[in-house]
């Protein structure tokens, strides 16, 4: 038997996630209509898995519902929104040990799973919030992995000069040289020239018309 705590400003979701909930008959449901309220029934029952739509709810940030979320640390939260910022869900993720991310428009099937991972105590981030993290996380390593002097000669690589002549152009030992392309190399992730400068190509770095591989 578990207690949900529904915090849901919208009538038809409430219906919606009463009826999941119900389909278990020991499940119990309270309604909360602020914060205030999701803290008093915590206090009666610290196991409660609270549903929350936060972004029509009386939270003023999320440092303040992370307070709330450790306040309580044998609670577990679902957080079910139309629309959750990549920063919001990063904080969430990273922070929130006990708290789960679901859209309002996700399959049933992932509702139910998110229902059914927090009954188990464990946390649910359903694959749309996984991929957004993904695409953002990508987006800002790809330019950025790179310092400027290793974007340089990888260019360089990508016009084929052999670690002699990007030394000698760039007044720089050909030790240094070779501690670069080492140092591009492990941030790649690759293991030669060619697959470095395919990833160059990949993330823009590099013109794939003004170069070779």
């Amino acid at each position: 038997m578990a207690h949900f705590i529904l915090a849901d400003l919208q009538e038809l979701t409430r219906y919606a996630f009463a009826s999941l909930i119900y389909q278990q008959e020991d499940n119990t449901i309270s309604m909360a209509y602020d914060k205030v309220r999701i803290i008093e029934l915590l206090k009666q029952d610290g196991h409660s898995i609270v549903i929350l739509d936060y972004t029509i709810f009386d939270f003023n940030d999320v440092e303040q519902l992370l307070i709330v979320c450790e306040r309580f640390p044998l609670s577990m939260w679902i957080i079910a929104s139309e629309d959750l910022t990549i920063p919001f869900m990063h904080q969430l993720i990273y922070v929130g040990h006990n708290i789960s991310i679901v859209f309002k428009d996700s399959p049933l099937n992932t509702v139910k799973e998110a229902l059914d991972d927090s009954l188990h105590g464990n946390r649910y981030i359903c694959q749309r919030a996984m991929e957004m993290l993904l695409e953002q996380q990508q987006k800002e390593e790809a330019p950025g992995v790179l310092t400027a002097t290793e974007v340089e000669i990888l260019k360089a690589i990508a016009q084929g000069r052999t670690t002699k002549e990007i030394a000698s152009e760039r007044f720089s030992s050909i030790h240094t040289v070779n501690t670069h392309r080492k140092n591009i190399f492990r941030k790649l992730g690759v293991n030669t020239a060619h697959e470095a400068v395919k990833y160059a190509f990949r993330a823009g770095l590099v013109d794939p018309s003004e170069f070779y591989i």
